[in-house]
């Protein structure tokens, strides 16, 4: 029954893919964007904040909008040696009053700003704002990398995602883990982890204050929890276990040693800047705050983030923190010190609850495939522009080489011996476990691959002899 089970995911991924990995090829007009979002959902009562997700999962790669219908003040925090943002100059010229409409977190690197600014054109578009003074849209927002390593395809979310997410508000609630701006989001490559993470929120409300933290986590430090416990990660195999972030952070040379250049562990050595990490993250209260009160906020609840992630604000991360406020309380409740300490906490809560549930993977005994069924399975499958992976039978064994970038655990120059788990579902014998599945088409040959088939699935656009 499972294997059943498995062979129809395969094919409803593949179904997917033949229509949004056409329209990809031909632009961004054949994707299908999804925007119902799905459990886990942090539910909280608070009118003053919308939130809309979408999503392209023939990417995947999504968009996060979070839109303040009576609109809020706003400051923004930014760190770290690679940030993406739109509109954070304006943030600085210190303006108390509420101006700001939306925050946008979104996928895609610098392609998805697109999907900012599509948000301040649909606000006007829909008739919510227009071209009079004080009327026009303000929205800013941030954008993570999640290409490369992370996903082999260049879809980016764009301007009809970020309006279809737009009209997919819903007041007190945000979805976590892999869905919008997070749906591809990888945290811990610091150590090697790769674990996948995504987007996270908390609520706390005390005496009528109410504070909502929302974030995105592609970091390169790993989230760490309140004991010192490293949420989620691929352990080295010199780690003999599972180490807390004490012991990790106390030796980083060794820590760091498993992660350098073999053959079954692909990427850059660990000195070389890639600048594809990213914390972005929003905090809002409803107490009124002048902008020096809220820049402060921003600060406070910045610095403590890298209780959560560390390492924290490196080179190779743009950190980038909004601090809002809905004006809908008076200023004098609650000193300052402790708004911006709970808020700190607040974010900690959000940061925990952006990583997804991700079963380990367990080896299967091992399943034996005759040699005429591997040469069935043979050919050169292309998974985006610079990622094609070679599959070949070669003495009775399955072997796949990656033909010019690295495509996870698979290398150039190095055939990767696949195990097999059934006929048609091998995976690497080595730290990540990737897994490589194959799609029969209708008349029996395979026609396309899989790549780690699940939530995070990367089906190839084509395949040649």
């Amino acid at each position: 029954m499972m294997a059943v089970r498995a062979r129809t995911l395969l094919v409803l991924l593949f179904g997917a893919c033949l229509i949004a990995c056409d329209g990809a090829a031909a632009g961004q007009d054949g994707l299908a964007a999804t925007v119902e979002p799905h459990e886990p959902i942090l539910r909280f009562d608070w009118p003053a904040i919308q939130v809309g997700v979408g999503s392209y999962e023939a990417g995947p790669t999504g968009v996060t909008v979070i839109r303040f219908p009576h609109r809020a003040s706003l400051v923004v925090d930014t760190r770290g040696g690679a940030p993406g943002t739109v509109n954070t100059d304006a943030l600085h010229l210190g303006y108390d009053q509420p101006r700001w409409d939306a925050v946008v977190f979104a996928g895609g690197s610098a392609y998805g700003e697109e999907a900012i600014t599509a948000v301040t054109t649909g606000l006007k578009d829909d008739g919510l704002r227009s071209g009079k003074k004080g009327t026009i849209a303000f929205v800013t927002g941030a954008i993570i990398y999640d290409f490369g390593s992370r996903r082999l395809n260049e879809i980016y979310p764009d301007k009809r995602l970020a309006q279809a997410a737009l009209h997919a508000l819903h007041p007190g609630s945000f979805p976590l883990g892999a869905q919008g701006a997070g749906r591809m989001a990888i945290q811990g490559s610091f150590f090697g982890c790769n674990a996948h993470s995504g987007q996270g929120a908390a609520f706390r409300e005390i005496d009528g204050i109410k504070v909502a933290a929302f974030v995105v986590v592609n970091a390169l430090g790993s989230v760490v929890d309140r004991q010192g416990k490293v949420l989620s990660c691929h352990p080295a195999p010199n780690w003999h276990g599972q180490p807390g972030i004490a012991a990790l952070m106390s030796n980083v040379s060794a820590s760091r040693s498993a992660n350098r250049e073999t053959p079954q562990e692909p990427g850059p050595s660990v000195d070389t800047p890639t600048h594809r990490n990213t914390t972005i993250s929003l905090i809002v209260t409803n107490k009124k705050l002048t902008y020096a009160q809220l820049s402060r906020l921003a600060v406070q609840v910045h610095t403590s983030m890298a209780r959560a992630i560390q390492p924290f604000s490196t080179f190779d991360d743009g950190d980038t923190l909004f601090a809002a406020s809905t004006n809908e309380v008076p200023g004098e409740s609650m000193m300052g010190n402790t708004l911006d300490t709970i808020a700190g906490e607040v974010m900690w809560d959000a940061i925990l609850a952006s990583v997804p549930q991700e079963p380990p993977f367990n080896p299967p005994p091992p399943v034996s495939v005759s040699p005429e069924r591997l040469r069935g399975l043979s050919g050169t499958y292309a998974f985006g522009p610079e990622a094609k992976l070679k599959v070949m039978e070669d003495a009775g064994q399955l072997k796949v080489l990656a033909l010019e970038s690295p495509v996870f655990e698979f290398r150039p120059g190095t055939p990767a011996v696949v195990q097999a788990i059934s006929d048609t579902a091998f995976y690497v014998a080595g730290r990540y476990h990737t897994r490589l599945s194959f799609v029969p088409g209708s008349d029996g040959r395979v026609s396309a691959a899989i790549l780690n088939a699940g939530p995070w699935a990367q089906t190839s656009l084509s395949k040649s002899d």
